[in-house]
């Protein structure tokens, strides 16, 4: 016999395992990250984008920031090149922008700090435009042959 027959061995049971690994404690850094970018934005107007896709969260830190972060009361979705949700947290100016594809799988999960995330602004084309698009539906409305309502 080699003896291994006598080492102790414990089999722990997937439950404890689980709970001992849910957080590595990376949401507290992220949190502290967050708080400098809030400080940034009130004192300068700095806005900033934290990709979470690119910090080292094991299983469960996720899960621990946004539990953290709460809950606002705004949510928005865009749909450009698949779904993009965003989420107000319970932290003002602090959001979660959840970027899709089309089926569904997340593409990449950022935390903005900003008093509006950037995908819900017009783009500077966009708006070039706007002046023109209501100019075109006002003639049409002055002119019954054009209105839509004469249809």
């Amino acid at each position: 016999m080699s003896g291994l027959d006598q080492i102790p061995v414990t089999i722990e049971s997937s439950a404890s395992c689980s709970a001992r690994s849910r957080d590595f404690g990376n949401a507290p850094a992220v949190l502290n990250q967050i708080r400098d970018a809030l400080e940034r934005l009130v004192s300068s107007g700095e806005e900033t984008c934290i990709d979470l896709n690119a910090m080292p969260f094991g299983p469960g830190d996720l899960e621990r920031l946004t539990e953290l972060l709460g809950t606002g009361e705004a949510e928005a979705s865009v749909e450009a090149l698949g779904p993009t949700r965003i989420r107000e947290t319970g932290i003002p100016g602090v959001w979660l922008v959840d970027y899709l594809n089309a089926e569904g799988q997340r593409l990449t999960l950022h935390v903005e700090i900003a008093t509006v995330p950037q995908i819900l602004r017009p783009q500077p084309q966009d708006l070039a435009c706007a002046i023109e698009r209501l100019d075109a539906r006002l003639t049409r409305l002055r002119d019954p042959a054009h209105s839509p309502l004469s249809s």
